[in-house]
Parts: C-alpha cells; sequence; structure tokens
C-alpha cells in the first residue's frame, strides 16, 4: 500500500528587486519552482534595494515585515527568490524564527525529488554536499562540541570539523564513481563515432517541452510533466530522419535562469551529450513572454560547457497555446526556426526536413573500396544511411559511393581494409573502377 503523499509546506516568497534584470517573470518562474518543490505559497513579500544587505540580505525595515507575515501566517519555511551567503541564511533564520532557503536551495531539493538513475543520484549528492559544505555553522550548539567521553576530553576535532571531513570525503567518493561514468560515456561516444552515428541533442530551458517532442520524433513513452525539472536523467534513442540514416537523439536536463553552478558542475558529464552532437535543437516556448531572455539564459550555458560550434536549431513549441500561430518554417538568417507544437505533432514535418537539411549541408561525397576484411564496416554504412551505391569490383571488393560529414569519413579512413578516392560527379562508380584498375 503506497503511503500518502506529504502535505505540502507552506511557505512565504520573498522576492527582492535588485536591478533591472528582475522581473515579474522571474518571480513567477519562481512561484512554479516553490510549488514544484512541494511547497503551498500563502503570501510574498516583494521590495526593492540598490544593493544587498550584507547582513540580512534584505535590510532592517523589511526583515521587519517578513517577520509579521512569518507570525500571522504561521508557516514553516521562507524561499528566497535570490542566492544567499551562509551568514545572511543564519541570520535570517534566527530572527526570523523557521527555515529559510534560497533559490539554489529550491531548485536542488527539486533535482533531489525527481533524479530516478543511479548516475542522477549520484550528480544531485554531489551538488547538494558542495552546496551545504560552506553552511555547515548553522547556531546550532552541537556543532561546537569537542569530542569527548571517559580518556577523550580536552583539546580535539569539533563536531564541525568531523562533519566537513565526512563531507569531503564523501565528495571525493561521488567524484570518483562520476568519473567512471564520464568515461564510460566517453567510450559509448567513440564507438558512435566508430559507427559513423550522429548525435542531434534536444536543449532548452526546462519546461519548453524538450521531452515531449522527444517521444514525438523517437516513438518513446518517457514521463513528461507540465513543471520545471519533470525529468532529469539523460535518455538516448535512435532514430530515423529524412532518409539520412539511423541517428542517436539525446534529451538532456532543462536548463533555467541562474543555473546554479554546483549544478552545472555536477552535470558536466550529462551535457557534455550537447557538446558532442553534430545537431543541437533548441526547444523554445513560443508562448512564454521572456522566451528572448530565456533562450539567451540556454546559450550561456552552452558556452559554459563549450557547445557553441555546432549547427543548431532553433524549435519554437506550444503553438497551440498561442492564437492565430501556425507551423512554419523559417529559413533565413543564421539560424533556422521551426514553429510546431510537440503535443499535437503540427508541424514536426517541417522539423524533420530542417534536421536532414542542416545535416546534409555540410557533407562530402567520397567513395570506398573495401576488402571482405572491412565487412562490418559496410554494414555500419548502410545502417547510417550513408551508402548512395554500391558495385563490385574484378577482385571481389566492395566499391561504395557514400556521403557524410567529414568527420565521420575520416574516422572511417582509419579502418584497416579500406581505400579512400575523391568523387568525380555522376559516373563515380565508373571513375572508381579506373582508379582502381590503375
Amino acid at each position: 500500500m503506497r503511503s500518502p503523499a506529504p502535505s505540502p509546506e507552506r511557505a512565504i516568497i520573498a522576492h527582492i528587486v535588485h536591478r533591472a534584470a528582475d522581473t515579474d517573470q522571474d518571480l513567477q518562474e519562481f512561484r512554479e519552482l516553490a510549488s514544484s518543490a512541494g511547497a503551498l505559497v500563502v503570501s510574498t513579500v516583494t521590495g526593492s534595494r540598490n544593493i544587498p544587505d550584507p547582513r540580512s540580505f534584505i535590510g532592517e525595515g523589511k526583515l521587519q515585515e517578513l517577520n509579521l507575515a512569518v507570525r500571522s501566517t504561521g508557516v514553516q519555511i521562507v524561499l528566497f527568490n535570490h542566492e544567499l551567503t551562509p551568514a545572511q541564511q543564519r541570520n535570517l533564520e534566527s530572527a526570523l524564527g523557521c527555515r529559510v532557503v534560497d533559490r539554489t536551495g529550491v531548485i536542488l531539493d527539486i533535482f533531489a525529488q525527481r533524479a530516478r538513475s543511479f548516475e542522477g543520484k549520484l550528480q544531485v549528492e554531489l551538488a547538494q554536499l558542495r552546496y551545504h559544505s560552506t553552511r555547515l555553522v548553522r547556531g546550532w550548539s552541537h556543532l561546537e562540541r569537542q569530542k569527548g567521553g571517559i580518556g577523550l576530553r580536552g583539546p580535539g576535532e569539533t563536531q564541525l570539523e568531523t562533519d566537513r571531513r565526512l563531507i569531503a570525503r564523501r565528495m571525493e567518493q561521488i567524484g570518483i564513481r562520476l568519473e567512471r561514468v564520464r568515461h564510460q560515456r566517453g567510450r559509448q561516444r567513440l564507438s558512435r563515432r566508430k559507427a559513423a552515428t550522429r548525435v542531434v541533442s534536444l536543449v532548452g530551458y526546462t519546461n519548453a517541452g524538450k521531452s515531449t517532442l522527444f517521444n514525438l520524433l523517437t516513438g518513446a513513452d518517457e514521463y513528461v510533466a507540465d513543471q520545471p525539472f519533470a525529468t532529469l536523467d539523460p535518455k538516448l534513442r535512435k532514430v530515423e530522419i529524412g532518409g539520412k540514416g539511423l541517428l542517436v537523439l539525446s534529451d538532456t536536463v532543462g536548463f533555467i535562469r541562474r543555473l546554479p553552478h554546483e549544478l552545472v558542475a555536477a552535470f558536466r558529464a550529462t551535457l557534455e551529450e550537447a557538446r558532442e552532437a553534430q545537431l543541437l535543437l533548441h526547444v523554445i516556448d513560443a508562448g512564454a513572454e521572456d522566451r528572448l531572455q530565456r533562450a539567451e539564459q540556454v546559450s550561456q550555458v552552452l558556452e559554459q560547457i563549450g557547445a557553441t560550434s555546432q549547427p543548431r536549431i532553433e524549435v519554437y513549441n506550444k503553438i497551440d497555446r498561442v492564437a492565430r500561430m501556425r507551423p512554419r518554417l523559417e529559413t533565413q538568417g543564421p539560424v533556422p526556426r521551426v514553429w510546431l507544437s510537440a503535443l499535437t505533432g503540427e508541424g514536426v514535418d517541417l522539423l524533420r526536413r530542417a534536421m536532414a537539411e542542416q545535416l546534409g549541408r555540410n557533407n562530402i561525397r567520397r567513395w570506398l573500396r573495401l576488402t571482405g576484411a572491412a565487412s562490418r564496416l559496410r554494414a555500419r554504412l548502410y545502417a547510417a544511411g550513408m551508402v548512395l551505391q554500391e558495385e563490385f569490383a574484378q577482385d571481389g571488393a566492395w566499391l561504395l559511393d557514400v556521403e557524410g560529414s567529414r568527420p565521420q569519413l575520416t574516422n572511417i579512413t582509419r579502418e584497416s581494409g579500406v581505400s579512400f578516392y575523391p568523387h568525380n560527379g555522376a559516373n563515380a562508380l565508373g571513375s572508381a573502377h579506373r582508379i582502381v584498375q590503375q
């Protein structure tokens, strides 16, 4: 029998505007994050300051207002839509008499709830430990006591020092495990490169509809929900697009405004899938008022992980929620744009066409002479959709007219039993016979 779902914690949100970048959309987004973390927001305290107060972040006057709101509502927790220093968090908890959690803490809590795979749980735990390692001093007296007992009294290691040492040891253990995962993913990527398999990666702001689009393109049945960070664990599926052979489509964790550095570092092994992809599909919520700002946030995270050189397609999703918006493909400009609805399937054919064009734009045609020892390579070339035509040479070798990206063909030339020739136009195979005979 399932245990009943825990009742939501009553909470107050504190949102202080410090700069023009802080907007109403930012506050609404944090309300969604708080709800997704399991909080029932009963009140919101807003204000503005030129600079944060170094002691309490919000200043004495706003602290009194927030204290009055806590007393009148009886909440158990106050959620700050800002990053707090450990000292600020400790001072606020002492003044308000309840728990205080900042923006990073809320996001980490959501990640802890949503992680399902072994790798995902390790990544979240590492991010939490990095975050909490600087926040052990919380005003609780037991952290200042010396370890002691009969024969153990006197100067020694404080409980605080013990906790810090245990956290550091656990972080080291998790780091070693995640490094193994990183190496394993590297071997998988190497295998895909050897198999001439191209990777297309979905990236975008959280709750933009990436998982829904992933299911639509691959026929998978991954969990989707209209909430931030509905899924965290990376997903990889094979799919065929526009006669270009089998591709691997990967779905990555969603980004968000002011994504905590702890999460970027912890999920680096997962985000490397986007860096290694041959094409990025940047999924954008077409109905979001701040979609341009959200797209810029995604670009910043991609720059952090070194995923800026790949070609990309901007996919404006959720047009079914916008009045008088129809599917269309825009090819003008440096980046193609596709407007579609992953929920209804409208416009997905335009996306497939754009993907095929982008994947084939930088292709080159060559042709290969394969000996019998390269039969597995021949099968991989067919599986990747790179073979345009084939004939047999007089000595029994295969003559293949192939088309693919330059990195793909470069990897193929490293295989044994392969001869690599330039393409000479329409009569490629005839030219191939002449070259081989010479």
